[in-house]
């Protein structure tokens, strides 16, 4: 019984996630986006593996990086975003407790 009382949050869970990756994916300009767990494992993503796979564990080591320069500086401050831009495109992360969301969009726009 328990575990039916959850299910219909899951599955509105799974569903606002779904709606709010084709709300950020329909935006101009954004070439990509990949939800990525705290070891670096893609858990959703609207790019092919292998570019994926690149994006997912060189971001995951950037973005523990990022954290841990961030908190060394001032251990009562945290990571809540990170922006890279380049000539070809700007890359966005919005990392969370259990997940990090990168979206990979021209740097233009």
């Amino acid at each position: 019984m328990f575990g039916i009382a959850l299910l219909p949050i899951i599955f509105d869970a799974d569903a606002e996630v779904e709606e709010t990756l084709k709300r950020l994916q329909s935006q101009k300009g954004v070439q990509g986006i990949i939800v990525v767990n705290t070891e670096g494992i893609p858990i959703k993503s609207t790019m092919d593996n292998p570019t994926t796979t690149q994006y997912a564990s060189l971001m995951h080591n950037f973005i523990l990086k990022a954290r841990s320069t961030v908190r060394e500086i001032d251990p009562q401050n945290d990571l809540t975003f990170l922006r890279i831009r380049s000539k070809k495109n700007e890359i966005m992360v919005a990392p969370d407790k259990d997940y990090f969301l990168i979206v990979i969009q021209n740097p233009t726009e």
